[in-house]
């Protein structure tokens, strides 16, 4: 899954994309609410992590950007202004939640992991495909009894596809959220991901868990 960060401070962005990351996230920083506008108008984010207080443009007016071109990703705020006004502001402009700065690492994933539920009735922390069954919060996969020993990003790559899981997945779909802004969009990086995938789930034969759509991209079976 892909975040956008949005942070000025650089020890703060730097803190937060290493956290992401150690997560099973890809992750974008930018560092005013110009380019925190533009990114998240043009790409396809899972999620938005958002500073409040910006050079050239605040998160609120960020907000009401986002919002006004359609996008309903999630938007968490994290500000270090702890007034009401300025929270039911935020809220209005469209974020979805608000952190006040010093925060803990942990509601921080917290805060994210509940975000990312959608709807949470359906999908929580742990998706299930057949006898592969993936932990996010604790980062392992097993095949029946066996745990999967998978790179970050084949980690990353099947849960996308599990949480998408019956749906023809294009290739620019998976290099929105999978990789980060540097990937090289005309290497053949998801097909030996895809490949290596494969090869550690046992998907041989004819029925495979994840299918090729000629022409279209990859769909995992449900």
């Amino acid at each position: 899954m892909r975040i956008l960060v949005v942070e000025d401070e650089q020890k703060i962005a730097t803190f937060l994309k290493e956290s992401f990351e150690a997560e099973y996230f890809a992750v974008d920083v930018v560092t005013d609410g110009e380019q925190g506008s533009y990114f998240a108008r043009i790409n396809d984010y899972d999620l938005i992590v958002l500073d409040n207080l910006l050079p050239k443009k605040e998160g609120a007016q960020v907000c009401r950007d986002i919002r006004d071109a359609g996008k309903n990703v999630p938007i968490l705020i994290v500000s270090v202004r702890t007034g009401t006004f300025d929270k039911v502001d935020l809220l209005d402009a469209g974020a979805d939640d608000y952190l006040t700065k010093p925060f803990a690492l942990e509601e921080l994933m917290a805060r994210v992991r509940a975000l990312l539920r959608r709807p949470p009735e359906l999908e929580g922390d742990v998706l299930h495909v057949e006898d592969i069954v993936l932990d996010s919060k604790a980062g392992t996969v097993h095949k029946g009894s066996k745990e999967l020993h998978l790179t970050r990003k084949e980690f990353m790559l099947l849960q996308y596809m599990m949480r998408n899981a019956g749906i023809v997945l294009s290739r620019g779909m998976i290099l929105e959220h999978v990789w980060d802004m540097n990937v090289d969009i005309f290497s053949n990086t998801i097909e030996s991901h895809v490949m290596s995938l494969r090869r550690k789930i046992g998907d041989r034969g004819r029925n495979r868990l994840i299918q090729t759509v000629s022409g279209r991209g990859y769909r995992m079976s449900v």
